[in-house]
């Protein structure tokens, strides 16, 4: 059945209970197919996935420009989140730096606007928190945008306790988007309570662990030369790669108890954790956007979830989330 709109977070916007990352499907993954891509997105608004996600920092820009592209003429159709915050440097493709100022936040905002081809952006968010930058002061300049039309609700991402009431505090934040997943749970302390204290949905991104979890990738090689899991994703190099394939191997025996994949059961996981978590799973293909919004109809008892946290806890996976961690800037207290 076609999944279900909720109420995502407390201020009256509604998405579909799953939503689709569209990052892959113009950078970061390996090659990419604009075709394959505007079919994934027509296949997922199909099976009633119609919380769509990019940022300008994809592609850079390009990601944005493509989903504009695969929504025009349906607009009313679409919840349509995008984020700002992330700078890529024009002349070193992985340097990075985070600017939260109100000049940028507006002039950003326009900017996506305009690539998306839209009059208004439905959930916009600050990709990352920055040091450099009040939260109030971003925060201040994002309500602008709601007041002048051009944006309808306000969301975080990666961002602590401290950050989500400041924040709060100026606007009302409607969503939190951080990576949650079987093997990345660092909200679970601290994050998550104050998110539900204050009634703002949770947005897991990442939740099959990078295509991890599904268990569909058996070796490095198996990930292309341009894939940035290579370089930046600890976890899927070296002495880490084998120790995490032995945790996804037990998972997929799991799965095959249950008559699902691998990656369903992981999302289905993530599903478990209450209505107010709306997952983006990532993908470029349609076959994948069909087999995710499939998780949504597995159910988990309560011995089945412990069975999973059991084999993936925190200690289990081996390897830090990013390489680099300088510019990632993520909060987890």
């Amino acid at each position: 059945m076609p999944i279900p709109v909720r109420p995502l977070g407390a201020q009256g916007l509604h998405a579909s209970a799953q939503g689709l990352g569209c990052m892959g499907m113009s950078a970061f993954y390996g090659a990419t197919n604009e075709g394959e891509a505007l079919a994934t997105i027509d296949r997922a608004l199909e099976l009633g996935v119609n919380f769509l996600d990019t940022a300008d920092v994809y592609g850079p820009f390009t990601n944005e420009q493509l989903v504009g592209k695969a929504i025009r003429n349906r607009r009313d159709d679409v919840v349509l989140a995008t984020k700002f915050g992330i700078v890529r440097a024009p002349n070193d493709p992985s340097g990075r730096a985070i600017d939260g100022s109100p000049e940028y936040v507006k002039r950003a905002c326009d900017a996506s606007l305009e690539r998306l081809g839209v009059d208004h952006i439905d959930l916009y968010y600050q990709h990352r928190p920055d040091a450099q930058t009040p939260i109030e002061d971003t925060v201040g300049a994002m309500s602008e945008l709601v007041m002048a039309g051009k944006v309808r609700y306000l969301g975080l991402s990666e961002a602590g306790p401290d950050t989500i009431r400041r924040a709060h505090n100026v606007h009302s934040i409607t969503a939190l988007q951080s990576e949650w997943s079987l093997w990345s749970r660092d909200i679970e302390v601290g994050v998550l309570e104050v998110a539900r204290e204050l009634g703002i949905g949770i947005v897991p991104y990442s939740p099959l662990g990078r295509g991890f979890l599904t268990g569909e990738i058996k070796s490095p090689d198996d990930l292309e030369d341009n894939d940035f899991r290579r370089v930046m994703q600890p976890r899927f190099q070296g002495d880490n790669f084998a120790k995490n394939m032995e945790l996804v191997e037990q998972v997929k025996a799991m799965a095959s108890e249950k008559g699902c994949t691998a990656g369903q059961l992981a999302l289905a996981w993530v599903h478990a954790q209450g209505n107010d978590v709306f997952p983006i799973p990532g993908t470029k293909r349609v076959k994948w956007i069909e087999q995710n919004a499939a998780a949504f109809d597995i159910s988990l008892n309560d011995e089945e979830k412990a069975r999973l946290e059991s084999v993936l806890s925190p200690d289990a996976v081996a390897g830090d989330r990013y390489t680099d961690m300088s510019w990632v800037r993520i909060e987890t207290t």
